[in-house]
């Protein structure tokens, strides 16, 4: 064997390196629906906890991980620190299950207390690599670990060849983000994220009727209300509530109420005992109401709060 190879001239080598090559991606060349999972903030989770409670964390990822792939044709490839690889056969797939993973991880905060919530990003690529029915490598898995890292915590990102793969009606519910530059990507990706939660359970727009603001909703699972905004040097409150005239604005509690984001809507429950009236009803300290898109909360009887899935009014949208 070796005579063979050092019979051979460059010419030839490099001609044979092209013909095995061609036979490589002829027998393991296949697209898939690349998928990066990474928890979000588990450095700081680690650091303030230790390792035990930092590898648990991780470890309910990849179970929740683990139940969402296996219906729907997915496999994992590989786990690593506080992330996984998975690849499925469609991108449609690839949408459906980690859908069914956030909603999972929804459920699964409900169980522990807000400092040990679980929060997860995604991001999907399609493309060709090569696969031998265990290894997948090619230059398209980074791509998917970078388009990953363009999301935020409960966010699922998607690169312009995945969105292209979607069906219409999956399709539909993506949104442009516009290019983005990624480390190790020559130029420019075009990022989609996918809303995958309903709008009419998950509002994610508020306007205050007393002074025509429109408030985005911060994207997170447990939102603060209230009218202080700073505290001790930090932020106090996710949304700060505000009243021009100032015997009214105290009238609104320094923390006034919470929304916490459940896997079928979202829950309302007061911090204050000022008044919170959710839909006609008073809502007390210790109880839950549902908020949904339609929704009207008053404050203090002096907001009034209007929850709507789409932005009324561009010129007066603030970000909380």
């Amino acid at each position: 064997m070796k005579e063979f190879w050092t019979g051979l001239s460059l010419t030839e080598l490099i001609a044979l390196q092209d013909e095995i090559s061609r036979h490589i991606r002829a027998k393991f060349e296949r697209k898939l629906a690349l998928v990066f999972t990474d928890v979000v903030g588990s450095t700081a989770y680690f650091s303030r906890f230790g390792d035990t409670a930092g590898r648990a964390l991780c470890q309910r990822h990849l179970n929740i991980l683990d139940r969402a792939v296996a219906t729907l044709q997915g496999r994992v490839v590989d786990t690593a620190g506080d992330g996984a690889f998975s690849v499925f056969p469609t991108v449609e797939r690839a949408t459906e299950a980690m859908i069914a993973l956030q909603q999972g991880i929804l459920g699964d905060n409900r169980e522990v207390g807000e400092d040990h919530r679980l929060s997860v990003r995604v991001g999907i690529h399609w493309n060709n690599v090569l696969s031998d029915g265990k290894i997948v490598t090619g230059d398209a898995v980074h791509v998917a670990a970078r388009v990953a890292s363009t999301a935020d915590a409960g966010e699922i990102h998607l690169s312009q060849d995945a969105v292209s793969a979607l069906p219409p009606h999956v399709r539909v519910n993506t949104r442009s983000l516009g290019p983005h530059p990624l480390k190790g990507v020559p130029a420019p990706l075009d990022i989609f994220r996918l809303d995958w939660l309903d709008p009419n359970l998950f509002p994610r727009f508020i306007r205050v009727n007393e002074t025509q603001q429109e408030l985005l909703l911060p994207d997170q699972d447990v939102v603060t209300f209230g009218r202080l905004a700073v505290h001790e040097g930090k932020r106090a409150n996710d949304v700060v509530l505000a009243h021009p005239d100032e015997d009214s604005a105290r009238r609104i509690g320094r923390w006034h109420f919470k929304i916490r984001r459940a896997p079928d809507g979202l829950l309302l429950s007061p911090v204050s005992r000022a008044p919170t009236v959710v839909d006609g009803r008073s809502v007390q300290p210790g109880e839950e109401a549902r908020v949904r898109s339609g929704s009207i909360v008053r404050v203090s009887d002096v907001l009034t709060l209007t929850f709507h899935a789409a932005q009324a009014d561009q010129s007066t949208l603030i970000l909380a």
